[in-house]
């Protein structure tokens, strides 16, 4: 494939919609319930053939996928699954001041498993291929929101331990994915999936001092102070889990990267009145060392990845980016109205001729080891 053909990942334009492998636009297949109006949510798949090819719903057949210095990615994987499903991304940030916006918490978190979430399943490819995660491998994943990159992990084989705090939406929805009900009766999805509500700590030596992975993967690096507390509970995971163990941190890659940016200098500039710490700051390149640094834990090497942000329409695109709460913050300073409309205009440069919208984007991750 040749720079700025149509199917590289790196091109603004995005792929080419017929080069992808099952027509014009891939199946979205969650099984999430329908939404109390009878609604779905539907993305159109804006990704790479290559992507395509390789991406995963759950449900469908699952096989393993097996897979220093700083590496790039394209996202290149293999198939796992009889459907696919689209990419996604963002940690979901509360106003650290200000009035907190009314917003209905199980909407919002429908609207970040089913748009936003997906974003950054190249950076979990990228990993889960690096460091070879499979049926013998035993993951604790901080932070584990609605668990998507649990499932891709359990898609693989791995055995998951799943911690989430402040965010019993979410982890409902984890549940639903990696924990559904059968007859009134839970039933795991495969052995070895375990879902809490809390902290490390809440765990016990025993559930995880079997684990050889430890994910952190809510990126930091788009507000400012969006790693207090990541340090914290990284140092309380590390005992629980032994020496040597790989801990992976993922952040936002350089603004001049991240198209994306742009977009999210909307929440600073509605928001500035706060001058609250939930304000837009470009990602440094040591962020992920400092936390790491500040963890007590061993850089052992990086990478990078594209992890576009592609949505079916602004509408889409809009509530995906909003789910995040990165623009919490700038509703309670103005209102819904006023950031909906400064969003839907920022996204202007990035909305294609077919309505869809397209943001390239550069993440990155960080292996440290604990000592």
């Amino acid at each position: 494939m040749r720079v700025g053909d149509p199917g590289d990942p790196n091109n603004p334009s995005g792929p080419n919609r017929n080069d992808l492998p099952y027509g014009h636009m891939l199946p979205v297949c969650e099984f999430f319930p329908a939404r109390a109006d009878g609604t779905q949510t539907g993305l159109r798949n804006p990704w790479t053939p290559r992507r395509a090819r390789s991406f995963l719903a759950y449900g469908g057949s699952a096989s393993a996928l097996h897979g220093g210095e700083e590496t790039e990615h394209e996202g290149n994987s293999r198939r796992i699954g009889a459907h696919s499903m689209t990419p996604t991304l963002v940690r979901q940030h509360l106003p650290h001041s200000g009035a907190a916006p009314q917003v209905d918490p199980w909407a919002r978190a429908r609207d970040w498993a089913e748009i936003q979430e997906r974003m950054l399943v190249p950076l979990y490819e990228a990993v889960y291929e690096r460091l070879e995660v499979g049926s013998s491998t035993r993951l604790l994943g901080l932070g584990c929101g609605s668990g998507l990159a649990l499932l891709m992990a359990a898609a693989r084989g791995a055995s998951v331990t799943g911690v989430q705090a402040h965010a019993p939406e979410r982890l409902a929805l984890a549940r639903e994915r990696l924990l559904p009900e059968a007859g009134g009766t839970r039933t795991r999805v495969r052995a070895g999936v375990r879902l809490t509500d809390g902290e490390p700590a809440d765990l016990g030596d025993a559930a995880t001092a079997a684990c050889d992975l430890v994910t952190a993967f809510e990126p930091i690096g788009c507000v400012a102070d969006d790693s207090d507390g990541l340090a914290e509970s990284l140092a309380a995971a590390a005992p629980l889990v032994g020496r040597g163990v790989p801990v992976v941190l993922a952040g936002w890659g350089p603004p001049e990267r991240c198209a994306t940016s742009s977009v999210l200098r909307v929440a600073t500039k509605l928001a500035d009145p706060l001058r609250g710490a939930g304000r837009w700051r470009p990602a440094l390149r040591d962020d992920l060392e400092e936390v790491a640094q500040r963890a007590g834990l061993r850089p052992d090497g990086s990478g990078r990845v594209a992890c576009p942000f592609g949505y079916a329409d602004v509408d889409n695109a809009v509530r995906g980016l909003l789910s995040t709460g990165l623009f919490d913050a700038a509703v309670a300073a103005t209102d819904q109205e006023q950031v909906d409309k400064e969003v839907r205009e920022a996204l202007h440069p990035y909305r294609r001729g077919d309505g869809t919208v397209w943001m390239p984007n550069v993440f990155r991750y960080l292996i440290a080891r604990t000592a």
